[in-house]
């Protein structure tokens, strides 16, 4: 079986590094899948899990929070500007970062001043990432 290494990178840290079969992850422009031997380009990530696929046919949903993806020859890297493995992640610190989200939005929707837009667009980035680390991680992400 066909398999490349794939390591998911932070500033802080390496996050995962391991032989894959297949990588799936969101563009800013679309889904991608990538396996051996695909051909190298270097593309922006969207908030969206990373789901890699192992030769034993195992397969692992990662959170990445944005960033890039470059492939070449037999290596895949992400680097991340977030990203953390299911069993890092804190559903309770996820959920209370999933409200707070939802208030902010709100609370953005109903101002008229020049910044309203600008705290509706963080918010709704925050809320993304905070739903996006609960289905990684397991929680009810609704």
């Amino acid at each position: 079986m066909n398999t490349f290494r794939l390591e998911i990178v932070t500033p802080e840290r390496k996050i995962f590094s391991d032989d894959v079969v297949f990588l799936a992850v969101r563009g800013v422009e679309g889904d991608l899948g990538i396996a051996a031997h695909h051909i190298p380009f270097v593309t922006a990530l969207a908030i969206a899990p990373a789901k890699v696929t192992f030769p034993d046919g195992r397969e692992k949903r990662i959170a990445v929070s944005g960033g890039f993806l470059e492939v070449r020859g037999t290596e895949a890297t992400i680097l991340a500007e977030a990203a953390e493995l299911p069993e890092e992640i804190d559903l309770e610190r996820a959920r209370r970062a999933k409200a707070r989200a939802e208030a902010a939005m709100e609370e953005a929707r109903r101002r008229t001043d020049a910044e309203a837009k600008i705290a509706y667009v963080k918010a709704e980035l925050a809320l993304r990432r905070a739903l996006m680390r609960l289905e990684v991680g397991g929680g009810d992400g609704a």
